[in-house]
């Protein structure tokens, strides 16, 4: 199993990440058992299944996808992972601080992608808590 930082201590990652195929559809994917980060895309089209099926549920966010188009479902959501396709990208940090600020998100947020250590500080001060 992968590890993680979460809340400054190095753990086991139990949760796995819903990646799609190159030509497989939102609506054509198996959806695996367990705890399960499902792409946005995935949770739009495929919500109420997703919700019938799954007791803790996850959400990945890519950085040109906007926290305004999940608010209302904030509630379903145990961890919110967001992409950060490269270090150089800081989208990420303003769909943290809007998540944490405006939307006061409780659960999880977890940093992914090309995360650099130099960059953690200033990941907690926008309300990261795992990477």
């Amino acid at each position: 199993m992968a590890q993680l930082i979460k809340n400054q201590t190095v753990t086991v990652d139990t949760w796995k990440t819903l990646e799609l195929a190159e030509g497989e559809t939102v609506e054509a994917v198996i959806l695996p058992a367990g705890d399960v980060i499902f792409p946005c895309a995935v949770w739009q089209a495929r919500k109420a299944e997703i919700i019938s099926r799954y007791k803790r549920i996850g959400l990945l966010l890519q950085p040109d996808e906007q926290v305004e188009d999940i608010a209302a479902d904030l509630d379903y959501f145990i961890v919110i992972a967001v992409n950060f396709p490269k270090f150089v990208d800081g989208r990420g940090y303003s769909t943290a601080s809007l998540l944490r600020q405006r939307y006061n998100y409780q659960g999880e947020l977890r940093a992914v992608g090309d995360v650099l250590h130099d960059q953690l500080f200033f990941m907690q001060r926008v309300g990261f808590d795992a990477y």
